[in-house]
């Protein structure tokens, strides 16, 4: 079968910056072919207008009839984006069975906000067993809460043991509003109610945000005559369809990352791998053990709230080709330090503003001697100027003097502390200051072409004046302190890479490799006690510069570092090429001698037999699966069952404590026919 013939399958990634685009083939070789791969900017305020950039790409390049794609799939930002934001609708959030004072805990209380609650009796105790349930208040509350809010979500204590009283007030709150509820037992089967509930809240505030963009994305499918399902990627990795994304947002964030993980393992075949991925502000870096990427055990953290949604164990470094390159403070021989700001490169800022930039940049390297603020200019943003109320007389002054042109520091500030307001227009993100970053380095040298080289030189020339605690240059020609800052970033590369290594190891992974030793040994010091540090497995490296960036990093790391062909969409490359993957789980215990019962799904029943009632939950759970992977996109799954039992020994008799069964399902996404 050739590529032609083959179905064709559309991956897709909104990225903070760019948004890219893949056409992949199953056919051409045992991991298939891409046939085409595009760029376009992230459009914030609209991302299917990115989308539609990078998509209308690659049907150009590969010359694809729009109809012969079988599979649209998306790994997305937006959701991780609004919790770090602090953005999403406004929510009630129905408490049954907790009081006001579990709000405190878990960092509820700060999630939720200004937003409404309703606390309600009811709820359950470990067994399932019921507390008398009185909604009488939430009904009260609804006719002006339904005018108020986007959604409601709804947890109960003891839910996950016995969903009934929140089936009860999602109900009621459905046909009283119409308005959408997330229960707390359909995201997660952990204990921990109040985190439980943080969870639900996040994911009503996400709902609409997450339909607005499926919406979007369909929409403009359907105008370019693709007729094919879309798929959503988890931040564990697995796919979903679009369907069930919008009734569980949640799940998604992370979502990038994790399909990072996927398409690095689709390009290499390895199943064990540190797989880092370096970009222009971050560099992320995680784990691949056995094929799949490792998730947080505690549940995924974003925005500062620790959540009990399964998602990769990411690690994220302000570390990339845009980073802010400084010096080390009073040392007679100063290292180079990279990030964590991120600069706008002074050979994009030559580029899309020419002479305003390099005039400045040449009457800096005119003066006699290197000022502090060489190499820097401040340019708006262009946010609507609506984002810039607030500011205090003195932001609103320096904003003022700031235009849309790029403007010299040392000529724009007159005292220190107006840097620190500068800091804070920036911080806002009303302005940008462009300066010399590795991505300038690498056009210095050569290794690098899409932006203005000869301004990157100027940057170079700057820097390489800046004095040593001896009074010397720190440099003898732009070139030289190019080599430096792109050595200096496979250094720090390798430092993330370790410091990840060794937190998975349950070590302080920043405190670890800061030690004299591992840098020592990192660094291969000759000593009469020789020192290594070496990762069991390779790194995979990704991003658009992982070429450039990671071809030193074997010898720091102590093993190999492939890096793929198409690293640069290995996001939207994981989003396509990934399985669905769902579970179910039920819960078995015993409530008083001789009596088994088993919580699966949205039921509870009683058993007189332990095997009679472990048997019937491996049915529940290995059926609601089914129904799960069926809903989530997939007719072709495979289901494995597992159970863990608690059990103790008294005077030799076995005593049954509890038991916990799961079933997995995964399969390939179905495709249009």
């Amino acid at each position: 079968m050739t590529a032609k013939s083959s179905p064709l399958f559309l991956g897709i990634d909104t990225g903070g910056t760019y948004t890219d685009a893949v056409l992949w083939s199953e056919a051409g070789g045992p991991r298939g072919k891409v046939l085409a791969k595009a760029k376009a900017l992230t459009t914030r305020h609209d991302l299917a207008v990115g989308i539609s950039g990078a998509v209308d790409a690659v049907l150009e390049k590969s010359a694809t009839d729009p109809a012969a794609i079988k599979l649209v799939s998306m790994s997305t930002t937006l959701a991780t984006n609004a919790l770090v934001e602090g953005q999403g609708g406004r929510v009630a959030l129905v408490m049954i069975g907790f009081a006001e004072g579990d709000l405190a805990r878990d960092g509820l209380k700060a999630a939720l906000g200004t937003d409404p609650v309703v606390f309600c009796s009811g709820g359950h105790d470990v067994h399932g067993n019921a507390a008398k349930l009185d909604l009488s208040g939430l009904e009260a509350a609804l006719p002006e809460l339904g005018a108020s809010v986007s959604g409601f979500a709804v947890c109960a204590y003891f839910a996950t043991r016995n969903p009934a009283h929140e089936l009860a007030a999602r109900d009621l709150i459905r046909e009283k509003t119409g308005l959408p509820v997330t229960a707390s037992h359909e995201l997660s089967a952990k204990l921990g109610g109040p985190r439980r509930a943080l969870t639900t809240l996040l994911n009503a505030r996400l709902i609409s945000m997450i339909d607005r963009l499926v919406a979007a994305t369909e929409g403009f499918l359907a105008a370019r005559g693709i007729s094919a399902p879309l798929m959503v990627v988890r931040g564990d990795g697995a796919l979903v369809s679009a369907a069930f994304a919008r009734q569980r947002p949640i799940e998604t964030i992370l979502s990038g990352p994790a399909a990072s993980l996927v398409g690095a393992r689709h390009m290499t075949g390895l199943d064990d791998a540190v797989v880092s991925d370096i970009g222009g502000t971050t560099t992320d870096v995680a784990v691949l053990d056995q094929g799949r990427p490792r998730l947080d055990p505690e549940g995924a953290t974003v925005g500062g709230f620790r959540t009990m949604v399964e998602a990769v164990a990411m690690r994220t470094f302000g570390l990339g080709g845009d980073s802010e390159v400084t010096l080390e403070d009073g040392a007679l021989n100063p290292r180079i330090l990279l990030g964590p700001r991120r600069l706008v490169p002074l050979a994009l800022a030559g580029m899309m503003h020419g002479e305003a930039v390099t005039v400045e940049l040449e009457r800096q390297i005119r003066a006699a001697n290197p000022g502090r603020m060489d190499g820097r200019l401040a340019v708006r943003t262009g946010v609507p100027e609506r984002l810039a109320a607030g500011l205090t007389g003195a932001e609103a002054k320096l904003y003022e003097l700031i235009g849309s042109t790029p403007l010299a520091v040392d000529r724009l500030l007159t005292s220190n502390a107006q840097n620190a307001t500068l800091n804070r227009l920036v911080s806002r993100g009303l302005v940008h200051v462009a300066g010399f970053t590795p991505s300038d380095a690498a056009h210095v040298l050569g290794k690098q072409a899409n932006w203005d080289a000869a301004t990157a030189r100027l940057g170079a020339e700057l820097f390489a004046r800046k004095r040593d605690g001896r009074g010397q240059a720190i440099a003898a020609s732009p070139e030289a302190i190019s080599e430096r800052v792109l050595t200096a970033l496979t250094r720090l590369s390798a430092e993330v890479i370790l410091e990840t290594a060794f937190a998975e190891d349950g070590l302080d992974g920043a405190a670890t490799v800061a030690h004299a030793l591992v840098q020592r040994a990192v660094d291969s010091h000759p000593g009469i006690a020789r020192l290594s540090v070496a990762l069991d497995r390779p790194v995979i490296g990704l991003g658009a510069s992982a070429p450039l960036h990671y071809g030193g990093l074997p010898p720091l790391v102590g093993n190999g570092c492939v890096v793929p062909e198409d690293t640069d969409v290995a996001n939207a490359l994981g989003a396509v090429v990934g399985q669905v993957r769902v579970s179910a789980e039920a819960r078995v215990s015993q409530p008083k001698e001789g009596l088994f019962r088993v919580a699966s799904g949205e039921t509870v029943r009683d058993f007189l037999d332990e095997a009679a009632a472990i048997a019937a939950a491996e049915t529940d759970v290995r059926a609601i699966a089914a129904g799960r992977a069926r809903d989530a996109g997939t007719d072709s799954a495979e289901i494995e069952v597992a159970s863990e039992f608690r059990v103790s020994t008294v005077e030799g008799q076995r005593m049954f404590i509890e038991a916990h069964v799961v079933a997995v399902a995964s399969g390939r996404p179905r495709i249009a026919v």
